[in-house]
């Protein structure tokens, strides 16, 4: 399984596609070679999830939640697509499809609902990869995927007909104890301790304490990883657990192929399951510009969202133990889920090439007040630009305007990032350097003679190499790079110097005790004199 998994991950990668569809395919094909899933896959897969759901709760802000454009739209989408989704299932039960034949107002609303939902895991896996989890799209993605999470576990205590224990009410005392949870965190320091903690947190607190009073423990992973999100060292935190998670997360992937081998009928209806996909992104963009996005925002938010999730195969089996469903369903979802992924991965991977064909077929849509976080960017007159407020563009920009005298220009796509620099009286501005219409908004004027690339994720600065040479920016362009084969990218883009940030951050660290030694000599030299 293991070795499959890398092949079919590495083949994907080396066709520049999302490595998930190489171990999506590896799970078909260990299906196919007579391989089945088991109980330790579930385990893996299951952990993967709950790890995915805490680091979420890491980066999330509750206050987000309560925005219109988030609860408002998942509750309008759930209701439109169940009753779309079902009326797509009441016509293939009019053609007399053999599946489909057999089932009644109450399993095709069921099953509406089910496949109404879209995959957290894989839209967080797509916006990781793009490094936009910070970007507005991003968050409202998010947002309104855990507010699915939450209409899920309202469901599923309403059909198994069990209520959560009374015991359930004593979950509110986690909330004065998360100021213990954060102290902790300060004192286990950034190694292994960390990553144990992590996992004690995610497993034993969240889903193991939800679990034991009869509440969804994934809801639990992404409830107490919330708690923790305003603890300064949460980042550090969720990049010690980046790795444990992907790897738990193959597991996952591969188990989606590892259902029950379909005949023609099933496969027959998953696919027309997959053609009805795209009402259900039409919907999601329907609903999204609604709440005053701009065309882009809307776009990349319902090219996360058009999949379907795997909530759909617990849904269907909770229907199946009942006698709701035939077994047959958990079959055609899964086929469903699987395939709805093999076509969102390239989709999301040509995002912006899609936005601009459909900027302007779309753009009726837009409303003429756009909300506040989605409207045109003023940018007065500055010496330089620093893309990407980090540690290490917050230090160029510290560096540039106090040492240097430049009047600078900080961006990202990060707005909790940008709320202590603005605390400290900084010029910085939230942007997307990955939105095309960003650059049509920022204005780079004459009197801009540096542009300093310092973005996490190397496709972003890439993007913004292009579109400042598109431009024809005539100032100098700096970047950073955290591995050594990227710097030839960047330069023959056109950039005028790269940094690999750990050969420089050795260099500065050098030059600095260097500094420090010459002074401390030049005292004892002095001292010796007098």
């Amino acid at each position: 399984m293991i070795a499959l998994a890398f092949v079919a991950g590495f083949g994907a990668q080396w066709l520049r596609l999302p490595p998930l569809l190489g171990f999506l395919a590896a799970g078909f094909a260990l299906n196919a070679l007579g391989f089945e899933r088991s109980a330790t896959l579930d385990t893996i897969a299951n952990l993967g999830v709950t790890l995915l759901l805490f680091t979420i709760g890491l980066k999330l802000e509750v206050r987000s939640l309560l925005r219109a454009e988030i609860w408002g739209a998942a509750t309008l989408h759930l209701v439109g697509s169940t009753l779309l989704l079902a009326g797509v299932l009441f016509v293939l039960k009019s053609l007399g499809l053999a599946l489909a034949s057999e089932l009644g107002w109450t399993a095709m609303v069921l099953l509406g609902f089910a496949l109404s939902f879209s995959s957290t895991v894989f839209a967080v896996k797509v916006l990781e990869e793009r490094s936009e989890l910070g970007s507005l799209y991003g968050r409202i993605a998010i947002g309104i995927l855990v507010m699915q999470d939450v209409f899920a576990v309202i469901f599923l205590s309403a059909s198994t007909g069990s209520l959560p224990s009374p015991w359930a009410l004593c979950l509110v005392l986690l909330w004065p104890a998360a100021k213990l949870l954060r102290a902790l965190l300060d004192r286990v320091g950034h190694g292994d301790l960390q990553v144990l903690y992590g996992a004690f947190l995610a497993l034993v607190v969240g889903y193991g304490l939800f679990e034991a009073v009869g509440v969804k423990g994934d809801l639990g992973a992404l409830v107490v990883g919330t708690m923790l999100a305003s603890h300064p060292a949460t980042a550090s935190l969720a990049k010690s657990l980046f790795h444990l998670k992907e790897l738990f997360l193959v597991g996952f992937f591969l188990s989606v192929g590892l259902g029950t081998l379909p005949d023609w009928s099933m496969l027959l209806i998953a696919l027309l399951l997959l053609l009805a996909l795209p009402l259900k992104g039409a919907l999601y963009h329907l609903v999204l510009m609604r709440f005053g996005l701009r065309t882009r925002t809307g776009v990349l938010s319902t090219l996360a969202l058009t999949n379907y999730s795997e909530f759909g195969l617990i849904v269907a089996a909770l229907a199946a133990s009942s006698g709701w469903l035939s077994a047959e369903w958990l079959v055609v979802i899964s086929l469903a889920l699987a395939g709805s992924f093999l076509i969102a991965a390239p989709l999301n991977a040509a995002s912006e090439r899609i936005y601009t064909r459909l900027k302007a077929p779309l753009a009726h849509l837009e409303s003429r007040s756009l909300m506040a976080a989605d409207q045109s960017i003023a940018v007065g007159r500055v010496d330089a630009v620093v893309l990407g407020m980090g540690q290490i563009g917050s230090g160029a920009y510290l560096r540039l305007s106090q040492d240097h005298g430049l009047k600078v220009l900080g961006i990202d796509n990060d707005a909790g990032k940008l709320a202590s620099h603005q605390a400290a009286g900084r010029h910085v501005i939230e942007g997307d350097a990955v939105d095309s219409d960003f650059w049509d908004k920022l204005v780079i004027t004459d009197s801009v003679k540096l542009v300093l690339l310092a973005m996490p994720g190397h496709a972003g600065n890439v993007y913004a190499l292009q579109q400042l040479k598109n431009r024809a920016f005539s100032g100098r362009i700096a970047a950073i790079v955290q591995y050594p084969e990227e710097i030839e990218v960047l330069e023959r883009l056109g950039a005028d110097a790269v940094f690999h940030i750990y050969d420089e951050a050795g260099s500065a660290f050098a030059d600095d005790a260097m500094a420090g030694l010459k002074v401390a000599q030049g005292r004892v030299a002095s001292s010796a004199v007098s």
